[in-house]
């Protein structure tokens, strides 16, 4: 019988800027008797790896621009808010109905850039997207393995919309250790077809799999999924971003 589980890290406190995100997990798996194995996938939210790199930011420290004025004052939105999106910014994919979609500096086509103020716990305050998610992931990975002696993969994932569909779900904004692409082109179907064109995003599936657990006031930023075999991998979740040469919508 093949299984796949999800464990959530409980008791993980309110993470700081310049915390230890690696020992304070650590620390909690110690208290829980919850014991990594080689293979897991520790699963964590952007916001306490932001939190933990001072990715958290000052909406009095910004003076908007024009576009902004204009766009919150039509909209009804804060303008430092919208300032602090445009300077996330590289592209406006779409602004229409008081939405704001864009692409970031890594490619990410998101609303507001990711920028975020909910579970920022402060007023005035909002949360932005790490500088590099691939980064912080490879970050934390090392760090988990120097501290407790197993070698896992690590996922960093966010809360996104989706074209054509309502409602949101987790995707995977940083890896390391596994391939975020599983490429089943070569293999065949049930009826011995070849199979040309199916290129599984596994490190979003597997990121929307540990959200059911990640409950937005639910206070658990990490998850450890077990019992699924990821191919060893030491790339980037930017492959997961479609190029603009097949986007047929850009």
């Amino acid at each position: 019988m093949r299984t796949i589980s999800l464990i959530a890290i409980e008791g993980i406190p309110m993470v700081k800027a310049g915390d230890d995100l690696a020992a304070l997990i650590a620390d909690r798996l110690d208290a829980t008797g919850l014991r990594l194995e080689p293979g897991d996938i520790l699963v964590v939210c952007q916001k306490v790896v932001s939190k933990a790199e001072d990715r958290v930011v000052n909406l009095k420290d910004f003076e908007p621009s024009e576009f902004a004025r204009n766009y919150a004052r039509r909209w009804e939105k804060d303008p430092r808010a919208i300032e602090i999106v445009l300077r996330q910014t590289n592209r406006i994919v779409r602004n229409d109905r008081a939405v704001l979609i864009v692409e970031t500096g890594p490619g990410w086509v998101c609303a507001n850039a990711g920028v975020d103020e909910s579970n920022s716990l402060e007023d005035d305050r909002a949360i932005l997207l790490p500088e590099d998610p691939d980064a912080s992931a490879r970050r934390l990975r090392d760090q988990i393995r120097r501290r407790l002696d197993v070698a896992v993969a690590v996922l960093i994932t966010d809360t996104f919309g989706r074209p054509w569909r309502d409602g949101l779900t987790e995707v995977c904004l940083g890896i390391a250790g596994m391939n975020p692409m599983l490429d089943l082109r070569g293999t065949t179907d049930l009826g011995g077809r070849e199979l040309h064109h199916t290129v599984v995003a596994i490190a979003d599936e597997i990121a929307s799999a540990a959200g059911l657990l990640m409950e937005k006031a639910g206070a658990i930023p990490a998850v450890v999924v077990r019992g699924y075999k990821f191919e060893p991998f030491e790339g980037s979740a930017r492959v997961l971003i479609r190029p603009a040469e097949a986007d047929l919508f850009r």
